[in-house]
């Protein structure tokens, strides 16, 4: 994904792009096309390019271990400032080029931002019951007649003391 800069006149442009993920390096558990719709703004000293991505990813859930489909977004910001000497810094979002550059490659920070968009916990659903665990089954699908009144054993001492407390 290369944008031109050379011979832009300050000013704003916008971009779309339609890839299929295995072009920009992504696999498991991304598929399908990543969109991509950017807005560059350029003036004398600076390029900011604001862009939104959107990618089809395919999990199986934390809490009850079904495999589901979503789709992912990611808003991101990036900064190129103009300048002769490069600065090395690795900013993900401020980035120096030198005066005389002819494009950009964002093929790497789009990458980047979709691995950035993946969720720390994947649920199938926000309410997702998860799986019993005494038996397995799976609590969004049917209910289990297993007995939870059971404490662990390990937690004993704290109910005793709560039990003194009260």
């Amino acid at each position: 994904m290369i944008i031109q800069i050379s011979n832009l006149s300050d000013g704003d442009y916008h971009y779309t792009f339609d890839k299929e993920v295995k072009e920009i390096g992504l696999s498991e558990p991304f598929f399908g096309n990543i969109f991509v719709e950017s807005q560059l703004q350029k003036s004398q000293r600076q390029i900011i390019l604001n862009s939104k991505l959107n990618v089809n990813v395919n999990f199986e859930c934390d809490r009850c271990d079904v495999e589901y489909e979503q789709e992912l977004t990611n808003e991101f910001k990036i900064v190129y400032l103009f300048s002769s000497e490069i600065d090395d810094e690795d900013k993900i979002d401020l980035k120096y080029i030198p005066f005389e550059t002819d494009t950009i490659n964002i093929t790497t920070d789009i990458r980047d931002y979709a691995l950035l968009a993946i969720p720390m916990k994947k649920l199938c659903k926000e309410d997702c019951k998860g799986l019993c665990i005494n038996c397995g089954k799976n609590l969004n699908e049917e209910n289990c007649s297993c007995k939870t009144d059971e404490i662990d054993p390990r937690w004993l001492p704290l109910k005793k003391l709560r039990n003194r407390i009260n």
